[in-house]
């Protein structure tokens, strides 16, 4: 990058709003830098991803560059997906299909899966595992583990457990999503299952683990699951503090108590949530007992 382009990236990575973001793109288009791929990519992953409301600025910019690429398309793609409106992935997917001469990679497919999980639109997510089937890309691990998420997303656990067993040599990444699959369509045996023939076991697959546990109301379990974590994080704790403050104070409480006695407390941000939830639930007296 020359003097100019990093001045920009670097303007661009101190943008916090929309505002400062329109100033940074004044000044590209006055110095002439809305024609260099790497600056008018920083700015539009720059809308797309990170700065919240800048989506539709960002296919505003999409339509004003000369040239985008794969990478701007998949971008915006990402964006949407994400996004509460995930169903404008598909016409920049369109749009990016129509455009480029050889548009499709393992991110475009990966991004749009996501969208078609993110509407619940099994009709999509199956025409789009076709065509990923079609031009080789169902094998490449970012894929095949967005493919298995949409399945679960729309409620086919069946199918999202054919592709997982279709893999060759999933990494853990593909097993946590597995197992979150299993979860989400209700399947708490086919779960654990999974979670017992994992070869490679991260804090996220102990975190999915002991959340479906909670979601499915197996308190027990999550107990005894919880103990047998190697390590806890903010994630593990804050799933059983969402769970007293979601409403069900007993079964939480009942919980907390447990670990109380096992000499387990949870960490500072952890506690706070506790104490939220009794002062919730009018349970001022367990609050005064876990306080010690």
């Amino acid at each position: 990058m020359n003097t100019a382009e990093q001045l920009c990236v670097s303007l661009l990575s101190k943008c916090k709003t929309l505002k400062t973001v329109k100033q940074v793109h004044a000044f590209v288009c006055k110095t002439g830098l809305d024609a260099h791929p790497l600056v008018s990519g920083k700015l539009l992953l720059h809308c797309a991803v990170t700065i919240s409301g800048a989506l539709e600025y960002a296919r505003r910019l999409l339509l004003h560059f000369r040239n985008p690429d794969a990478f701007m398309y998949n971008t915006l793609i990402r964006g949407f997906a994400e996004s509460d409106t995930p169903h404008n992935a598909f016409d920049v997917f369109v749009e990016m299909h129509r455009k480029l001469i050889d548009p499709l990679d393992s991110f475009s497919f990966a991004f749009i899966l996501k969208a078609a999980a993110n509407c619940r639109s099994l009709r999509d997510g199956m025409q789009l595992h076709c065509q990923a089937l079609t031009h080789g890309l169902d094998t490449h691990l970012f894929v095949g583990t967005t493919i298995i998420s949409m399945y679960a997303e729309c409620g086919i656990v069946s199918f999202a457990r054919k592709v997982f067993e279709e893999m060759s040599d999933p990494n853990v990444v593909a097993w946590n999503a597995i197992l979150t699959a299993c979860f989400r369509c209700g399947d708490v045996e086919g779960a654990e299952t999974m979670f017992d023939r994992m070869p490679l076991r991260n804090l996220t697959s102990w975190n999915v683990l002991l959340a479906g546990y909670v979601k499915a109301n197996e308190l027990e379990l999550a107990k005894k699951a919880f103990l047998r974590m190697p390590m806890k994080d903010d994630v593990s704790w804050s799933t059983i503090v969402g769970y007293a403050q979601s409403g069900c104070f007993d079964g939480a409480f009942g919980f907390f108590r447990e670990l109380h006695r096992e000499g387990i407390r949870p960490n500072e941000a952890s506690l706070t949530g506790v104490l939220s939830a009794c002062a919730q639930a009018g349970a001022f007296e367990f609050g005064k007992f876990y306080m010690g």
